[in-house]
């Protein structure tokens, strides 16, 4: 399979310096002529003049991060990346190509994740072309191509991972960024290595739940979120009162019943897990009356 070749051109400067001497040399030699000087030398002296004429054409400028894909009648001859002034076949065609580092982002792409649910997702893919040939010659348009393989990418990532993660630990659109981000730029790059890019790098833009079902999700969202701050909050009662029996059987302050120690444990809980302040109540009498 044919690669990428480097060359270089003659010095642009020098090979002006030696047209421009040539064409001085046969511009004298034909103002030599008279009329007993045969057609065929005139015809000579003019051919020559406008064949060095058209060797200036060879000219070309490759300035930095730049280069020029030579092809002479179809047939690859190379590519020259090094920036400066330089002279090639003139019958060559050139193609310029810019070696910079350049941005894309993809537009929002509506999409179901792994559960199902629609959502919106946008990327930002950052490339660089990195082998000529390839750009050129493997693909028809390296800069359409990289539009669509993003965002055919993005699709399949989109649907293999959930929105939201469900289980600890569990990889998610939203909440595991670096995750998403590596995978994202592993799956471009293996679709853009037939093209010669490189993916610099590659990270979600925007990320939302689909108009039509962000509302029920944002409830979802709330509803997991107290439940989870509920958790906390019991497991935390539930261990300041352990505490809190402990240290009075440790120390003896007062002797306590099953049922007295069940009652210390309800009003404990209800005191620590209401969300407002409680009030207390006196009892003047006993538990048993």
């Amino acid at each position: 399979m044919a690669r990428e070749k480097e060359i270089r051109g003659l010095s642009g400067w020098l090979m002006v310096l030696v047209q421009i001497a040539i064409l001085a040399v046969l511009i004298g030699g034909l103002s030599q002529t008279n009329r007993a000087t045969p057609p065929f030398v005139v015809i000579a002296w003019i051919l020559a003049i406008t064949v060095d004429g058209l060797c200036f054409a060879g000219m070309t400028v490759v300035n930095p991060t730049e280069a020029k894909v030579i092809t002479l009648f179809g047939v690859y001859k190379g590519t020259i990346k090094e920036s400066g002034f330089w002279w090639v076949n003139p019958l060559t065609t050139r193609r310029r190509l810019s070696l910079k580092v350049r941005n894309f982002e993809s537009g929002r792409l509506k999409v179901n994740d792994h559960d199902g649910n629609p959502v919106e997702i946008a990327a930002v893919v950052v490339w660089r072309i990195v082998e000529t040939f390839e750009a050129v010659f493997n693909v028809d348009d390296y800069e359409h191509f990289v539009h669509v393989q993003t965002e055919a990418a993005l699709r399949i990532l989109a649907t293999t991972y959930p929105y939201d993660a469900h289980i600890e630990g569990e990889i998610s659109l939203r909440q595991s960024l670096g995750e998403i981000s590596d995978r994202l730029r592993g799956e471009i790059q293996e679709r853009l290595e037939k093209a010669g890019i490189n993916v610099i790098e590659a990270r979600i833009s925007h990320l939302a739940y689909a108009p039509e079902i962000a509302g029920v999700m944002l409830r979802r969202q709330q509803a997991s979120a107290v439940i989870a701050a509920r958790q906390k909050i019991v497991e935390g009662a539930v261990g300041m009162v352990e505490m809190a029996l402990t240290e009075i059987s440790r120390k003896n302050v007062v002797a306590l019943d099953e049922e007295r120690k069940a009652t210390m444990v309800s009003n404990l809980l209800v005191v620590l897990c209401s969300e407002r302040g409680v009030e207390p109540v006196v009892n003047t009498g006993t538990l048993y009356q």
